[in-house]
């Protein structure tokens, strides 16, 4: 019997595009890797070449992210539209953990563990937001969504420094700082089971956020690199969003941001 390999079963699953098969494939290659069935190549590079990431839905369609409409939070479609919108987030974070796994060789297996670990939970996310939905009466892919989060993973293709900068540290690290306002507005429109999801994700996103600061520190390490240097220079050379507050500073500095970025960060809020 050959055993299955890590890196390459994530390519696989990265391609599927059915987002309930996508996820529960995911908590099950986890299982799979757990139970020791599932070995890992640290160094052979793999190639997307006959696969067609990542894999998506028909629906939802992807718009300009200004197209994108927030509505009352008065009304339960209201609400739904931003359920949905997070539900997206969710989807495209299994993808780009999966791309993690598989894109980037010669790393030390604890990597390759790391954003496994975080691809089955980000569908775990998936699946209690998208279970939310459907208790309203919607469903993934009834709202338009954007595509910025995976565009930021396109463009750091060639490169796991900018990719663990950029991904991880800014665009995930903006929902740190999102999440409590929004469950004080559904607390407020008597939600208390989007709020209690939404604890469980922020609970788990500072975890993955402090995954991809302890990567880039680690290669920043290895690369002789100064970090908030290093991360300034990436975030001119990609053109990443600026990180605007207000920001969620116990949280951030639980990720494992350093006391010297979290001032840096003070002053960009005050200005």
């Amino acid at each position: 019997m050959i055993a299955l390999e890590l890196r390459a079963q994530a390519l696989q699953l990265l391609s599927l595009c059915d987002p309930s098969e996508k996820g529960a494939s995911v908590i099950a290659l986890r299982k799979q890797y757990l139970q020791g069935e599932i070995t890992i190549n640290r160094e052979e590079p793999l190639t997307e070449a006959g696969f067609d990431i990542p894999g998506r839905p028909a629906a939802p369609i992807l718009v300009n992210p200004g197209l994108v409409k927030r509505r009352s939070m008065v009304t339960e479609e209201g609400r739904s539209v931003l359920i949905h919108a997070l539900a997206h987030i969710e989807f495209n974070a299994i993808n780009l953990a999966l791309d993690a796994v598989w894109r980037f060789p010669g790393m030390p297996k604890e990597y390759y563990e790391d954003w496994l670990k975080v691809a089955a939970e980000e569908a775990y996310h998936f699946d209690l937001l998208n279970r939310h939905l459907q208790k309203s009466g919607f469903k993934y892919g009834d709202f338009p969504a954007h595509n910025s989060l995976w565009e930021m993973v396109g463009k750091t293709t060639e490169s796991i420094l900018a990719r663990m900068a950029l991904v991880p540290r800014t665009m995930e690290s903006r929902g740190l700082d999102a999440l409590p306002p929004i469950q004080e507005k559904l607390s407020q429109a008597h939600d208390n089971d989007a709020v209690a999801l939404l604890q469980i994700i922020l609970n788990d996103e500072i975890g993955h956020v402090e995954i991809g600061n302890r990567w880039f520190n680690y290669l920043c390490d290895q690369q002789n690199l100064d970090p908030i240097a290093a991360y300034a220079e990436l975030v001119e050379k990609y053109e990443a969003p600026k990180l605007r507050g207000p920001f969620n500073y116990a949280a951030r500095k639980a990720a494992g941001f350093t006391d010297a970025e979290l001032a840096a960060l003070q002053i960009t809020e005050t200005n």
